[in-house]
């Protein structure tokens, strides 16, 4: 499979919300980062993947384009468009991913997207004023890192 078959698998999967085929793309020994969760490895990486999706509504959405193969992995963009927390906000995201591929699997993973930007949707008016902050980015990682800790737990 070349890099951009696998990377093409990843989403596609991602997309229609099978996630143990999205697993299947990831190396034992991945390394996921993103501003929301920080660095997760391994099975915590998979897992935060797990429940995310166990979590997705039928109004969810996961598009992606513009996948580019490298020597060594490749990048895609990706948005994800949802309705987020008790106030039922709309959030659109749009995500940068950088891939790194060995042994025909994603080894390293890095999202990138405007966290701030994030915030303002997801949290409104506190997202706006704070969430630009270091403070406020790392509650978000803070709560995120109880949740997958809770979803783990429970499996």
């Amino acid at each position: 499979m070349t890099n951009t078959e696998l990377i093409t698998k990843f989403y596609d999967s991602f997309a229609k919300g099978n996630i143990e085929s999205m697993i299947e793309c990831y190396h034992d020994d991945i390394v996921f980062e993103d501003p929301a969760f920080g660095t997760l490895k391994g099975e915590t990486a998979k897992n935060m993947w797990r429940m995310l999706l166990s979590r997705r509504e039928a109004t969810t959405e996961i598009t992606y384009s513009d996948v580019q193969e490298t020597a060594d992995g490749g990048t895609a963009q990706w948005i994800a468009s949802y309705i987020y927390g008790p106030k039922k906000r709309k959030v659109v995201n749009h995500v940068s991913a950088q891939l790194t591929i060995s042994e025909g699997k994603i080894i390293t993973h890095t999202d990138t997207f405007d966290m701030w930007k994030w915030t303002q949707q997801a949290l409104g008016a506190s997202g706006y004023l704070l969430g630009w902050s270091s403070f406020m980015q790392n509650k978000i990682q803070q709560k995120l890192s109880g949740l997958l800790k809770k979803y783990v737990d429970k499996q």
